[in-house]
């Protein structure tokens, strides 16, 4: 298939070996854009690379509430292409079911370095990187737990209610330069989100007014569209991507 042309543009997703955050490169690139991704893994990140074009994508892998690993990814981003004009926050973590009043601590306190602060660590360091001096936008991927009670992944919608909160006070901060926004999808289907609807999936894409769960091409969709000029008004949004969930639970 024929590349687009070189948009000029380079962005750094995170989280992006698979699910969600590919979906995001993906669309970045299908419209010219360059890429680094990130992951954990390393053989899914150089497979993601390769699926992507080894000419318009690289791949640093690493744990995202690294700061070492943060470092380094802008560094090879601005090392390899010059510039980081976007950022995706991908990357998260949701290591536990249960009641919050049981949480261990410790793994309340690893969901939110993964999901929270990690986060904002990129977006500082894209912020010195290139961003302050010549602009840019950023896009945090929340959740709809972060909106909602969010029984027995309580912790998980705790930090995606704190990422809401990141990319307000973040577009405030960062105006009128960098645009700011978030995006909370619903269930997608991803390996990440397995457990919420492997083995019943059409029972859980009952309870959506589309009658499916999301693609992680929809959400990548709506992430290139925040990170373009086509958004270029738009700024400290949370943009809710339920299939029409919550229309039938209530919630604005």
């Amino acid at each position: 298939m024929t590349q687009p042309p070189d948009s000029g543009r380079v962005a750094l997703v995170t989280g992006a070996s698979r699910g969600i955050g590919y979906g995001i490169a993906e669309a970045l690139v299908a419209r010219g854009d360059r890429v680094c991704i990130t992951g954990r893994n390393e053989d899914a990140l150089k497979e993601a690379v390769e699926k992507l074009g080894a000419d318009r994508a690289i791949g640093v892998a690493g744990k995202a509430h690294d700061e070492a690993h943060q470092a380094v990814a802008v560094e090879r981003t601005m090392e390899a292409f010059g510039r980081v004009d976007y950022l995706a926050n991908n990357a998260g973590t949701n290591p536990v079911y249960g009641l919050l009043a049981d949480l261990d601590l410790g793994v309340a306190r690893k969901v939110y370095e993964t999901n929270v602060i990690s986060a904002l660590g990129f977006a500082q360091r894209t912020w010195k990187a290139w961003q302050k001096e010549n602009g840019g936008a950023i896009v945090n991927v929340a959740s709809v737990a972060g909106l909602a009670p969010s029984p027995l992944i309580g912790a998980y919608g705790i930090s995606k209610a704190a990422m809401i909160n990141l990319t307000v006070q973040l577009a405030a901060e960062m105006a009128p330069g960098v645009r700011v926004n978030s995006v909370a999808p619903a269930v997608v289907k991803t390996k990440f989100a397995a457990a919420l609807y492997e083995g019943r999936e059409a029972e859980a894409a009952a309870a959506y007014p589309l009658r499916r769960l999301g693609l992680p091409e929809d959400i990548g969709g709506a992430a290139a569209f925040l990170l373009s000029d086509q958004a270029s008004w738009i700024t400290g949004q949370n943009l809710v991507l339920d299939g029409g969930l919550f229309l039938q639970a209530g919630v604005a």
